[in-house]
């Protein structure tokens, strides 16, 4: 099994998170309407929903690196 680039495997990620929201997003559009805190299946659709658009936006957060404000050995 080869291995992807860094970068090339953060896309591929993402593109798979958007394909299985958007299928989710389908699946809860035509789902018949549920009786509430009843419908174990929309209750985990829904739960599913907010974990990959939760990772998508996990995946487009760029973390805070502190850098030296010199880009000098000894300012470190």
């Amino acid at each position: 099994m080869t291995q992807l680039p860094y970068e090339e495997a953060l896309e591929r990620a993402r593109t798979e998170l958007e394909s299985a929201l958007s299928l989710i997003l389908q699946e809860i559009a035509a789902y018949p309407t549920p009786i509430s805190g009843c419908d174990a299946q929309y209750i985990r659709l829904i739960s599913d929903r907010t974990r990959i658009a939760s990772s998508l936006r996990d995946l487009d957060d760029r973390p805070f690196v502190a850098t030296p404000r010199k880009l000098e050995p000894e300012a470190a």
